[in-house]
């Protein structure tokens, strides 16, 4: 981040990468992502993760919890190209990932935990 930049721009170009992120690593991207820097927490959310197959499989209930383990895995295994986009964009270090997805919404909330108060530096 050579030049100030505020809150909200951050906030969109974190959001440009998960969708990017989605599409590269998981095989579509979402319908709407947003995303809000809390001091040292990034939150975002996703809308409208499923493939039309996903939404398929999970009208079986064997179906939902194979999809629910199958993403996890997922963005488990994905964590180091997340942490380096992170760094990229933000220039902390991100300490945690945590994820949820809604099967029933198809809506996917990912909370990243970074070394720093990142909201800080919007507030000089």
């Amino acid at each position: 981040m050579s030049e100030v930049q505020t809150k909200g721009q951050v906030e969109s170009q974190i959001a440009a990468m998960i969708t990017t992120f989605e599409r590269e690593q998981m095989g579509r991207g979402p319908s709407e992502v947003r995303v809000w820097i809390v001091e040292d927490i990034i939150l975002i959310r996703l809308r409208d993760v499923l493939t039309p197959a996903e939404d398929r499989l999970v009208e079986d209930p064997n179906g939902r919890h194979l999809l629910k383990q199958m993403r996890t895995r997922l963005i488990e295994n994905s964590r180091g190209v997340l942490e380096e986009a992170v760094k990229g964009l933000t220039g902390a270090s991100m300490v945690s990932l945590h994820s949820d997805l809604s099967i029933r919404t198809g809506e996917r909330i990912i909370v990243l935990t970074l070394a720093e108060n990142l909201e800080a530096r919007f507030h000089r």
